[in-house]
């Protein structure tokens, strides 16, 4: 090493030292979540040589054969492949756009508040069902939609007049309840992300505006929304690099797995746990899963070029 490039390292290992020990407490607060984000994000990687695999149990994941690429034979010669596709990117992208702007709407509501109280309220209420289980997402479904018990059928559509539908036979009606359940059960947590980030933008804008003879649109319109674009632009890309994936509970248990509902409700994750259970193939799942995650990271790449073309200061990386 040249004598230059040796005083480079030694200035730049004082500087480190220097920061760890200014920061040195900052550091050890970081430890636990990157021991977390280790253990549950990056161990599992190792787990991508399954997808190239014939696993045979007895004799274990490292000594099975290989098998190149055929365990990705069966999500590209599928005849479901175009449906399953169509079904999971389409939602995904109706989830992203309508979960924005009524996220949007909802936490600008809220800021509007001046009691305390009842801001604390709306946000525990709206918050509520996004802890919930799919498992009781489905059951609370299916009481309201049940053909002989269903609260939709014998309380609402008997009374006028209506004949009962079936819900969990008729497709017709699931993207709507499918996105309706989805904005019910997410909502709170986008909604209190975008409220965090209007509670940070300072009020000497709003009063500046106040003063200038601004209506609320149009604070909402020249302030908050432009202010919260990074925000907007974080939660879209990481939405995008999802859109390959879809929320099991949601379309396997809400709809109850029935059958006549597949041309709607069927997705690529649901559809890998129907082959599952019938061949018990774990190569052909983890083919799947590392599927979605590749076309997930191109698409986080790309979207990110592409705001970085468009505004630069806001792209991620």
């Amino acid at each position: 090493m040249s004598g230059r490039g040796a005083t480079a390292w030694s200035s730049r290992r004082r500087a480190l030292r220097h920061e760890w020990r200014r920061n040195k407490l900052l550091f050890l607060l970081l430890l636990p979540g990157t021991l977390y984000l280790f253990i549950n994000n990056y161990l599992p990687m190792f787990g991508i040589v399954i997808a190239f695999k014939q696993v045979n149990f007895t004799k274990g994941i490292w000594n099975s054969p290989w098998n190149g690429f055929k365990n990705f034979d069966y999500l590209f010669s599928s005849t479901d492949t175009f449906l399953i596709t169509r079904n999971t990117v389409l939602y995904n992208l109706l989830f992203i756009v309508l979960g924005t702007v009524i996220a949007i709407a909802f936490a600008a509501l809220l800021g509007e508040l001046r009691r305390r109280f009842l801001v604390t309220l709306f946000q525990s209420m709206m918050f509520f069902p996004y802890v919930l289980s799919f498992v009781v997402v489905s059951y609370l479904g299916f009481a309201f939609l049940s053909i002989e018990h269903g609260f939709i059928n014998n309380h609402l559509l008997k009374p006028l007049g209506f004949d009962a539908i079936e819900w969990y036979n008729d497709p017709r009606y699931w993207p709507y309840i499918l996105t309706l359940v989805y904005l019910w059960k997410n909502l709170g947590y986008s909604t209190i992300i975008y409220m965090a980030a209007i509670i940070g933008i300072e009020t000497s804008y709003y009063e500046a505006a106040v003063m200038e003879g601004a209506s609320k649109w149009q604070q909402f319109t020249s302030i908050t929304l432009p202010l919260l674009k990074p925000v907007i632009i974080i939660l879209t890309v990481l939405g995008i690099g999802k859109i390959f994936f879809a929320d099991f509970g949601l379309f396997y248990l809400v709809p109850l797995a029935s059958g006549p509902l597949y041309p709607t409700t069927l997705v690529i994750d649901t559809q890998v746990y129907n082959v599952l259970r019938l061949h018990n193939d774990i190569g052909m799942a983890a083919a799947v899963g590392l599927y979605q995650a590749a076309i997930g990271f191109l698409l986080v790449l790309l979207s990110n070029t592409i705001i970085r073309k468009v505004s630069k200061e806001n792209a991620l990386f």
